[in-house]
């Protein structure tokens, strides 16, 4: 696994693991689950039984039987990590929301909230777990036939927008896609979705990967800083890792349906 300082350049290449049977999350760890969406129909019954009511009532809502089945597995798989580090029971675990609809789970350990984050996209998920901080992770999936040049119109800062134009065109499409995942979980490290707009928060520059994520949210936590991480989630997907603070060690699993 190699890490690098984020205003040098961040980098990760995760060595995934085989979890251990019995979880335990130190205060200065993160945590860091791969999972694949690709479930039989037993295995997603299983999930589907450890949700709640509103949980269930929020799948039901959703038109195709393949985002069905990933929030159930995903809500699912949430409940069974979260249980395993608590102790409890999967399906007794309760959230609550906050104002833009990020879900916390309503329990605290000495005084500390267990924080997790969760995204998925096309066949794989990554969920990520740890004690106090604020932290957001998001995955996507590069999608060859979506014109970059066009979307970046409307989610990067006009810099950012003249600097993917200096890459060759065979490289724009991974690059564009490395600074949405790390701009996705900027925003969902602050736990505001995409209310604050993805043109806010730079993280191509012309001097580098510098990341500016939304200093100025970010002052009510003096003395806060903020480590940003590529990851490696796959051939194909592009993902990112933003924690609050440097003070912490990574360790990356995955989920036994993952070779």
């Amino acid at each position: 696994m190699k890490q690098k300082d984020l205003h040098s350049g961040s980098s990760l290449i995760s060595e995934w693991l085989s979890a251990p049977e019995d979880l335990s999350l130190n205060s200065d760890e993160v945590h860091l689950w791969r999972a694949s969406l690709n479930m039989t129909d037993a295995q997603v019954k299983a999930l589907h039984n450890l949700l709640s009511d509103d949980e269930l009532k929020r799948a039901d809502r959703m038109h195709f039987l393949k985002n069905r089945d990933h929030f159930i597995i995903c809500r699912g798989l949430l409940r069974t990590i979260l249980g395993g580090y608590m102790k409890r029971e999967p399906f007794e675990l309760s959230f609550y929301y906050g104002p833009y609809g990020k879900p916390e789970l309503d329990y605290k350990s000495d005084g500390k909230a267990l924080r997790f984050n969760v995204s998925y996209s096309h066949e794989v998920a990554l969920l990520a777990f740890t004690y106090g901080q604020r932290m957001g992770v998001d995955i996507e999936y590069v999608r060859p036939d979506l014109s970059v040049e066009d979307l970046a119109e409307h989610s990067f800062s006009p810099r950012e927008i003249a600097i993917l134009k200096t890459y060759p065109e065979y490289m724009r499409q991974s690059v564009f896609f490395k600074c949405w995942t790390r701009k996705e979980a900027c925003l969902k490290a602050l736990g505001t979705g995409l209310a604050l707009g993805l043109k806010q928060c730079e993280v191509l520059t012309d001097k580098g990967d510098i990341f500016k994520p939304y200093k100025r949210f970010m002052e009510p936590r003096e003395g806060s800083s903020v480590s940003l991480m590529d990851l490696d989630a796959g051939s194909g997907y592009a993902a990112a890792l933003v924690v609050e603070g440097h003070d912490w060690q990574l360790k990356c699993w995955q989920w036994a349906n993952l070779p």
